[in-house]
């Protein structure tokens, strides 16, 4: 299946090469821009699909999306299994479930993601969760990017696994080399 889903995002130009800030801080040399994909409802239905495939023995009652990478994934599973798919944003640079949304305590609940890095997102929504009584069960991703040191406590559901490079900038042969980074995620450094 991996392959179904790596020749979708080519198509759609969604992995791209260069130097790149993550959302996470960490540079990187390649970068999986899974919104180029999910402009193309037909195209994010295949892919989600692969990730349905592998929910299907998998206990749960909701997903919850990270604002705003998972939003569009969470729809979308949503609509692939019939259970209810909301989202939770930040407010004040925390995460929070708002809109009238609701997580009752016992809720098993998929977090959806479009790309895991280092989890950092999946994780502010787990604490979310879990404080307002839901039960996280997993996290559904389009793309599993985590390297072998990222240990998530949960486990992950993806459509395609890819091993890219990541860098601490102390680390980042790009810096090294002058090359100046785009930011293409979805938060704002300061």
């Amino acid at each position: 299946m991996d392959n179904l889903v790596i020749k979708e995002l080519k198509e759609v130009d969604a992995l791209l090469e260069g130097h790149f800030l993550l959302s996470s801080g960490k540079h990187s040399d390649k970068y999986c821009q899974c919104a180029k994909l999910l402009q193309y409802p037909s195209r994010a239905e295949k892919v989600i699909r692969v990730i349905v495939d592998k929910l299907k023995n998998v206990d749960f009652d909701k997903i919850v999306g990270p604002a705003m990478g998972g939003i569009l994934v969470s729809y979308e599973l949503a609509r692939q299994t019939g259970k209810p798919g909301i989202f939770a944003e930040r407010q004040d640079g925390n995460m929070i479930v708002k809109r009238g949304f609701e997580i009752n305590k016992g809720e098993k609940i998929i977090i959806s993601e479009d790309v895991v890095t280092t989890g950092k997102s999946s994780l502010e929504v787990a604490k979310v969760i879990e404080g307002l009584g839901g039960e996280v069960i997993g996290i559904c991703c389009i793309i599993d990017r985590r390297s072998r040191d990222v240990n998530i406590p949960y486990p992950i559901y993806s459509a395609a696994k890819l091993n890219i490079n990541t860098y601490d900038k102390k680390d980042c042969p790009m810096c090294r080399e002058g090359l100046e980074y785009v930011k293409p995620g979805s938060r704002v450094f300061k």
